[in-house]
């Protein structure tokens, strides 16, 4: 029986904690005012995040969140982010993934739903 895949979601400006695992920032752009040591990843993972267009189009408005996500979801169906998620996917069968973002209201940011296809290994 395959492993349940423990995937995680947090604020790449918080201090990392034992348990995060593999530590993978999911931003296309680099975090503002965060020095790379600081960062302390695993790996960045830029093909999973959103493209800078839909990113852009989505702004975090609320009111766009589900048309945000079935956007998200279809660029997720492409082949280099296809890829980027594979490789998310199989990181995240062998321990605790936490996926890292910028993004101040995580509810609201691609990483969860990147989280959740990461889950559905999708």
């Amino acid at each position: 029986m395959a492993r349940a895949a423990k995937v995680r979601v947090r604020r790449v400006y918080e201090e990392p904690t034992a348990d995060d695992g593999a530590r993978v920032l999911v931003d296309r752009i680099w975090p503002r005012g965060l020095a790379k040591d600081a960062a302390r990843l695993d790996d960045w993972c830029k093909d999973a995040a959103p493209s800078t267009e839909l990113r852009r189009w989505y702004g975090h408005d609320p009111a766009r969140r589900d048309e945000f996500a079935r956007r998200y979801q279809a660029e997720l169906a492409e082949p280099v982010a296809r890829e980027a998620l594979d490789q998310l996917h199989d990181r995240a069968r062998h321990g605790t993934l936490t996926l890292l973002t910028a993004t101040k209201d995580l509810d609201l940011s691609h990483a969860a739903i990147l989280a959740e296809a990461v889950r559905a290994g999708r």
